[in-house]
């Protein structure tokens, strides 16, 4: 569907091969076209309303150009070989950009009907926009004429002179899964260029540099995972069924779209002061990425070694030292936190630093479905698909005791946070309100197995 410059008539275009013009206002249709094969994909009004012409693109990949005064095909564009994806026009209405998925983007004279150029643009075009005939240095536009700009699988946007023929600007930006572009627009007044991705984001830039101003999350279909970010917990992020992550401030919903995995993102994990998160996702990897005081995130590191998905991590609990992840290969990997992340509130020089793992443990005959770090970082409890939970000592993953009982697998393993472990002889006095330990008492050489405290109104001693 589309609206004609004033807004008062609307095209469709259907599966049944017509063309209808509807009357907004008066709430009646005014055309009806017949003669284009398949189904009508594409609709568009020419620009100058006084024109009173309307183009649509079918099946068999040819344009037509309707006449709304004499109700009759004038012209059937034919040039393409695949479908036409988007139509464009310039200011004085007398040229036309059309693209399409066979790859080229086609220049047309709207006064004689005529190809006047084919621009090879060596990828699947599902969008394609008119520049402004003005200077833009730094997209590339440095001579008067005619530039447009492509959008399509490869991601990423282009800059074209439709004179020569050649790119003259492509977008900095790597490709990945779920960042084709399926969509593309140019908000001429406000100076805006809005472009949709096949992950359903909506990217907003400003168009004479492409310097990207807001992210909308349009659709997060299946939510895997989600984690409180920032001291104060101020931001959000979601794992979704996509290889890219969302980081939401709670407090204007706006978003960042943190790309990196190239499979789906199956858990997250946050560290105790907040700044710092884990993920792990299907492509067998582990990212840690850090937010700064401005809010925004990077990824600061990045680490390999499991052989299958990696379904489940846990950072370390009393400060930012390691953190522990599970997979389908059904070992856990111990990766220590190199000092360089710890030292510097931006990224890293180069790129993500590369983690290494410390200890690599087979812990269980299935899936590791979860992994928990207690307390204090010296335990560590995995629950897995063989239907048993096992208890560890940190670092080298000794095994401390196996429970079994449940009659599925296990899905989540937890520990309390309340209550506090330890087996290192210590006795430690805690406040309930704060969770602080205020005494610790060193007497033993063993394991303290039980404790007794006097009432309060007698001499308050405590045996252990």
């Amino acid at each position: 569907m589309t609206f004609d410059p004033t807004s008062t008539l609307l095209a469709t275009g259907g599966c049944d091969g017509a063309v209808r013009v509807w009357d907004i206002v008066r709430h009646y249709g005014t055309h009806h076209f017949r003669g284009s094969p398949g189904v009508v994909h594409l609709v568009a009004f020419h620009p100058d309303p006084t024109c009173l012409l309307l183009f649509s693109a079918a099946a068999d990949a040819a344009i037509r150009v309707w006449s709304l005064q004499d109700r009759s095909c004038l012209a059937v564009l034919t040039a393409h070989y695949s479908a036409v994806t988007s139509l464009a026009f310039s200011a004085d209405g007398h040229t036309m950009l059309s693209s399409g998925r066979d790859k080229i983007c086609i220049i047309w004279d709207l006064q004689s009907h005529q190809a006047t150029r084919t621009v090879p643009v060596f990828e699947s075009v599902e969008s394609a926009v008119l520049l402004p005939e003005e200077p833009a240095s730094e997209l590339g536009v440095k001579s008067p004429g005619l530039h447009f700009l492509t959008a399509g699988n490869q991601g990423t946007l282009r800059v074209w002179e439709a004179a020569s023929g050649q790119c003259v600007y492509t977008q900095a930006q790597p490709p990945g899964p779920g960042r084709e572009l399926t969509h593309c627009t140019l908000a001429r007044t406000a100076g805006l260029l809005l472009t949709a991705t096949a992950d359903h984001n909506l990217l907003l830039y400003e168009a004479h540099s492409l310097q990207l101003q807001k992210q909308f999350a349009g659709y997060s279909e299946e939510v895997l995972d989600v984690r409180f970010l920032g001291p104060e917990d101020s931001h959000i992020i979601v794992a979704s069924n996509s290889p890219c992550l969302k980081v939401f401030e709670l407090q204007t919903s706006a978003c960042q779209i943190l790309h990196g995995h190239t499979d789906i993102v199956l858990a997250l994990d946050v560290f105790r002061k907040g700044w710092l998160f884990a993920s792990c996702a299907k492509d067998q990897s582990v990212r840690i990425w850090r937010m700064n005081k401005a809010g925004q995130v990077v990824c600061v590191a990045q680490g390999s070694g499991h052989t299958h998905s990696v379904g489940t991590v846990c950072c370390s609990r009393l400060k930012e030292s390691f953190l522990v992840t599970g997979s389908q290969d059904c070992t856990v990997k111990l990766w220590p936190l190199p000092k360089a992340l710890l030292s510097k509130n931006t990224a890293p020089d180069g790129g993500p630093v590369l983690l290494q793992a410390q200890t690599t443990q087979r812990c269980h005959d299935k899936d590791i479905n979860s992994v928990a770090v207690a307390p204090n970082d010296k335990l560590l409890a995995t629950g897995s698909q063989d239907r048993t939970a096992k208890l560890w000592a940190l670092p080298r993953c000794q095994l401390l005791g196996v429970f079994s009982g449940h009659r599925r697998g296990l899905w989540c393993v937890q520990f309390s946070t309340m209550d506090q472990v330890g087996s290192d002889g210590l006795v430690k006095l805690w406040t309930i309100k704060n969770n602080e330990c205020v005494r610790t008492l060193d007497a033993h050489d063993d394991k303290v197995w039980g404790l007794h405290s006097t009432p309060e109104s007698s001499s308050g001693r405590l045996w252990a």
